[in-house]
């Protein structure tokens, strides 16, 4: 059986309640930290052609409203957003897990049930 990944930071309470989830539901993981690991410009690019770049991007995250008026409104697309995630990993969104080519992003128990069972 394929491995599950999971993209995040170990203090995220999202990332957390993932993880216990997956362990409770015998789901093998392993965890790739943004913070220690950072994230590629590959990746990234992979996810955005999966998802799309809003998807990806954390909108409600403390990070991106720390940022200034004009940051937030210098993305206008995927480049703009790219260059954002890669030197701020804080607003991608999290957990992002994949597994058997497909993305899921936050937690949403009935979407883990489904990819999972």
């Amino acid at each position: 059986m394929k491995q599950a990944v999971v993209y995040g930071i170990p203090n995220c309470d999202t990332v957390k309640k993932a993880i216990d989830w997956l362990k409770l539901n015998e789901v093998d993981c392993v965890f790739h930290n943004y913070k220690k690991e950072g994230i590629c410009k590959e990746k990234l690019t992979a996810w955005f052609e999966l998802v799309g770049w809003e998807t990806v991007m954390n909108r409600r995250s403390s990070s991106w409203r720390a940022l200034t008026a004009k940051e937030q409104s210098s993305v206008h697309g995927p480049a703009d957003a790219l260059k954002l995630m890669l030197a701020n990993n804080s607003i991608i969104k999290r957990p992002i897990i994949e597994y058997k080519k497909q993305l899921l992003i936050g937690f949403d128990e009935v979407q883990y049930q489904k990819l999972f069972s």
